[in-house]
């Protein structure tokens, strides 16, 4: 059966960004309650032995030492709204302590886009951005054109997504995935920052973490099942009826969740990272994740939905994750993440 996909022109490509933020927020796109963190409970310490104002939640990585071991996660790009978004974002990361991952950088390979991170990086001088290219971009694009898409942003790593089944119920997506994972190794050897893998909602397989681990990849973000299903949003850019839409409700709770990946990854001995993000709606989400071993946790919608509210609103919502994060240690007799590796602290409902 021949793909008769459509080629995706400067227009397209606007009016496709411009959907994703759109849908996005549509609760039809959503995988709730598939993420497996209702399962998890904190175990509650009715005596902890430490005062609340000792209580610290920052990370060292790349490093650095943040404020909080949470990061945004990759959300849009590439057009003017986006544009807005990407800037509030990047001001309250810095301010506040955060990592931030950018939208696609892919728009940069054909055209001259880096103005936008140029205008946000002039802005947010010290926000620690980490950059964005998807696997089938990697694949077709030089070392050098990637190289240039981290210089461009003054990238402190970047993140590589794979995003095989939204690729593949888009109408104008590239599902050219062959020869990835020989292509990723290739960028870890070129790039002089550290290299990040992550899905985008779909999660990934014990087995795929173990190949990504073999060919020297800094971590792997297991972006699972739970939240924001990219190949629903895929099929609510078209029509019921039409053959991407249909196929999109045959695939509306397709993946491993974000608990579920997170545990298979954590089975194998390895070298890289493991990072979390998939359904995190909550300080407390995070911290479930982090008393599982998550090194780094990722939060996107409720951050996009502040951000498109104003700066005032994402503050506030970050404010919110971090506050409740220390509630989920002080509530646990900790006083630091790094505990999480020390005690078990979780059980299964």
């Amino acid at each position: 059966m021949p793909d008769t996909r459509l080629t995706e022109t400067a227009e397209l490509f606007e009016s496709r960004k411009q959907d994703h933020i759109r849908i996005a927020l549509d609760p039809r796109t959503q995988a709730q309650g598939l993420s497996g963190l209702d399962r998890v409970r904190l175990t509650h310490e009715a005596l902890p032995d430490t005062n609340f104002s000792e209580i610290s939640i920052s990370k060292n990585i790349f490093d650095l030492q943040l404020k909080a071991p949470l990061f945004i996660s990759s959300m849009t790009a590439g057009n003017e709204k986006a544009a807005l978004i990407n800037s509030r974002l990047a001001e309250a990361a810095e301010a506040r302590g955060w990592a931030m991952g950018v939208g696609s950088q892919r728009k940069e390979l054909s055209r001259d886009a880096s103005n936008e991170w140029k205008e946000i990086r002039k802005k947010s001088p010290k926000a620690v951005l980490l950059g964005n290219l998807g696997i089938a971009q990697v694949i077709s694009s030089t070392t050098d054109q990637v190289s240039k898409l981290v210089d461009n942003l003054e990238a402190t790593a970047l993140f590589i997504h794979l995003n095989s089944l939204q690729e593949v119920l888009q109408k104008e997506g590239t599902p050219n995935f062959k020869g990835g994972l020989q292509a990723i190794e290739k960028i870890v050897r070129a790039l002089k920052v550290p290299v990040i893998v992550k899905e985008v909602g779909c999660g990934i397989s014990k087995s795929t973490v173990e190949r990504l681990n073999d060919v020297g990849v800094f971590a792997v973000d297991v972006s699972g099942l739970g939240g924001t299903h990219w190949g629903r949003i895929e099929g609510l850019r078209s029509e019921p009826g039409d053959l991407y839409y249909e196929a999109s409700q045959t695939f509306k709770d397709w993946g491993l969740s974000t608990v579920e990946s997170l545990l298979l990854a954590k089975e194998s001995p390895l070298k890289c990272q493991i990072w979390a993000s998939g359904g995190v709606r909550s300080g407390l989400d995070a911290a479930k994740l982090l008393a599982l071993n998550a090194e780094m946790v990722g939060v996107a919608k409720p951050l996009l939905e502040a951000a498109l509210t104003g700066d005032k609103a994402l503050q506030a919502v970050m404010e919110k994750f971090e506050f409740e994060l220390r509630v989920s240690l002080f509530c646990t007799g900790l006083t630091n993440i790094e505990e999480f590796k020390q005690k078990r602290v979780w059980s299964w409902i």
